[in-house]
């Protein structure tokens, strides 16, 4: 399996680079179920982008920037959504992935009224109510379904935690990829931004590890078209 990976995160701090990159980290997650699977990393925040969708599936990364930014990326992003569906390439989308997908195929997204989510969140999968759990750092999300779309996955105060359409989009509005080291940085690191109650409570959710295997291999039935 030939996955490409479009990386949007925008953030180039010290902290960013102190860390492994958003492609690392998902192949990384891939690698933990599919280890022969190999993948092409573009950077598509930079005007990076793939030449063809001649792949076995595509991944689109989470970032803090807002799919209402207006960049030129995110508009050119959106048309690579949109070219990709009648093809029904399998693509999945975690976070900003999830809202540009969403986006891009006329569904809103906009702020979640109960603001910033961060830390460990626990999320229920349909139809089969399996739970299971994820890291969030997100304060929007997607507001209601794309054109074809079904829930698959929600959580307290995040009515559309995951959508699928037919057999080849699938999504997350949660980071898979992150595991607790990177996530505890991340909450001292945005402490100041987020607020002191919420970066607590943020942190308290941290004594217990996400199902990263199950996660990983979750996405890799999805592109196998086995889920």
């Amino acid at each position: 399996m030939h996955i490409a990976i479009l990386v949007t995160n925008t953030d180039e701090s010290d902290f960013a680079q102190a860390h492994p990159k958003d492609g690392q980290k998902f192949s990384d997650l891939l690698w933990r179920v599919r280890p022969d699977w190999t993948f092409d990393i573009y950077q598509v925040k930079d005007g990076h982008f793939p030449d063809t969708l001649d792949f076995d599936g595509i991944l689109i990364t989470g970032s803090p920037a807002s799919v209402h930014d207006g960049a030129a990326w995110i508009t050119q992003l959106e048309e690579l959504v949109r070219n990709a569906i009648p093809h029904k390439i399998p693509m999945f989308g975690a976070c900003f992935g999830h809202q540009i997908i969403a986006r891009a195929l006329g569904a809103r997204v906009g702020l979640n009224p109960q603001g910033w989510v961060f830390g460990r969140v626990e999320t229920t999968l349909l139809p089969a109510s399996q739970r299971i759990a994820l890291y969030a750092a997100h304060k929007e999300q997607v507001l209601n379904l794309p054109e074809s779309a079904e829930i698959i996955a929600r959580t307290d105060g995040c009515e559309i935690a995951g959508f699928r359409i037919g057999r080849h989009v699938l999504t997350t509005q949660y980071h898979p990829e992150m595991t607790g080291g990177f996530m505890s940085a991340l909450i001292a690191e945005f402490a100041d931004t987020l607020g002191r109650d919420i970066a607590d409570h943020a942190m308290a959710t941290m004594t217990q590890n996400t199902d990263m295997d199950a996660i990983a291999e979750w996405i890799a039935r999805f592109y196998e078209a086995k889920l």
